[in-house]
């Protein structure tokens, strides 16, 4: 028999290398390779050896290529998880035959949302959990406290793959829930449980049983210490949906968020609330971003951002104060961090303000992340009304793109924006002047047109230095 054969493998992408290297040459990871141990008679052997049956299959049985038009759609079924704001994230349901990886920090929920989708779903359908974390009775005392006690539903408190299968083969469930895929191991790799190998060798076989017997499997990932996810970057490419579970574990909001779906889209956002009782949806987000505003405040804008096809609005909150500091300090919680410095270099450019002299801080309020670039005109507004302490009016709210050259660009679905916002209470709605409206404003609701940041500062000033501000910025 072979010695085993020790390789170094990169843990963000997967890349091997004889000896150990400070950075990866091929992702230029810092400190990111593990020593493997690959056992010569188990995969390379194995590997060899399928390649040989392959090459001696009769010609009968070989895959033959088939004429596109004469491939049939295949019919693939959903199944409705009794969660709505879940069943909008994967696209209508979760597909059978289909791979979900579900992935956030430590305590953010992720078991809590699949003991509930197993009480859903434990009447109808078949569900086997796979828990390499917790024990049968902690699992059970969770289940009481969600009411998750479905007939078919089978718990198994396993850690080797292998015997996984075993299980799986005798109940044939329609759903498989592993939690979490970074404590399964397989004996066909003498690495460590939880390693690059480990990782892609037990969801290789998880995926094989989703794709030939038609269950859906559902895995739970890590996050590493940079936000991202744990184990090889193949893992994602290799699975069909990537859900990440996103939010501030002291604060009570909850969003999944797809980063990738072959089945739906990836532009969709489900919003839940954490309480005592379990992750409970949340159908107005909008109300909850907004409760608790105040008026009369500077530094405070409202703005309504798409989220796929669901129109969110959130509050952006900015501080900005003069310091002695010869580096004034930035701080952005939700907004793109390169994104505020733009934005400041346009303020300080075309309005004349002096941020380099200041200290700035951004927050969105409810831990929400927002990357549309319709909220530029509501940073923007609530950036300038702190410089100047004047508040934004409340029953306003700005949407809009900033150009370098300070002027507003139109945005996109500008009628679900105007819908949203009209209905909770805003009547005085900033968009960028080339807007175009497909359908009638509410009644009592006014359209404010903004051909640049000169228009913009027109919605703080007070009527009596209105004519005084605007006139002092066109000189400039």
């Amino acid at each position: 028999m072979k010695q085993p054969k020790k390789v170094y493998v990169c843990s963000e992408c997967d890349y091997q290398s004889a000896k150990w290297m400070g950075r990866c040459p091929s992702c230029n990871a810092w400190n990111s390779f593990t020593e493997e141990t690959y056992t010569q008679i188990s995969e390379p052997a194995s590997r060899t050896a399928d390649a040989r049956r392959r090459t001696m299959t009769p010609e009968g049985e070989r895959e033959k290529a088939m004429r596109f038009r004469d491939i049939t759609t295949p019919d693939y079924m959903r199944l409705d998880t009794g969660i709505g704001e879940l069943n909008r994230v994967l696209g209508g349901g979760l597909v059978t035959g289909s791979v979900v990886l579900l992935a956030g920090e430590p305590g953010i929920g992720k078991s809590t949302l699949l003991m509930q989708l197993c009480g859903r779903l434990g009447d109808t359908s078949t569900i086997l959990y796979v828990s390499g974390e917790e024990s049968k009775g902690q699992l059970k005392l969770r289940s009481e406290r969600l009411g998750a006690d479905g007939e078919k539903l089978f718990i198994l408190t396993e850690v080797n793959i292998h015997a996984v299968v075993a299980e799986y083969e005798k109940i044939k469930p329609d759903v498989v829930i592993v939690d979490s895929i970074q404590t399964m191991y397989s004996d066909l790799s003498s690495s460590m449980q939880g390693s690059v190998t480990q990782v892609r060798e037990c969801a290789s076989v998880l995926i094989g049983k989703a794709k030939t017997d038609g269950a859906a499997v559902i895995i739970v990932g890590h996050v590493n210490k940079e936000g991202g996810i744990a184990g090889p970057k193949v893992l994602e490419h290799m699975v069909d949906a990537v859900l990440s579970f996103e939010g501030e574990r002291r604060q009570s909001h909850r969003i999944i968020r797809a980063i990738k779906n072959r089945y739906g889209s990836t532009n969709e956002i489900g919003v839940f609330e954490m309480t005592d009782k379990g992750l409970e949806e949340v159908e107005n987000p909008s109300a909850m971003l907004l409760e608790g505003r105040p008026v009369g405040i500077s530094g405070s804008c409202a703005v309504c951002t798409l989220e796929g096809t669901r129109p969110l609005i959130a509050e952006i909150q900015a501080l900005v104060t003069p310091t002695n500091s010869n580096s004034p300090r930035r701080t952005a919680d939700g907004i793109d961090y390169n994104r505020m410095y733009l934005l400041l270099a346009v303020l300080e450019k075309r309005l004349g303000l002096r941020f380099s002299s200041c200290d700035v801080f951004l927050n969105v309020i409810g831990g929400l992340r927002i990357d549309d670039p319709a909220a530029d005109a509501a940073i923007a507004l609530a950036l300038i009304s702190s410089m100047r302490d004047i508040p934004v009016p409340p029953d306003v709210i700005a949407m809009g793109e900033l150009g370098l050259s300070g002027e507003f660009r139109a945005v996109s679905g500008i009628e679900q924006r105007v819908e949203e916002s009209s209905r909770l209470g805003f009547t005085k709605i900033a968009v960028p002047k080339r807007t175009v409206l497909k359908k009638d404003l509410p009644d009592g609701v006014e359209l404010i047109r903004m051909g640049g940041i000169y228009d913009a500062v027109r919605l703080l000033a007070k009527p009596e230095t209105a004519a005084r501000s605007a006139a002092g910025m066109n000189r400039r």
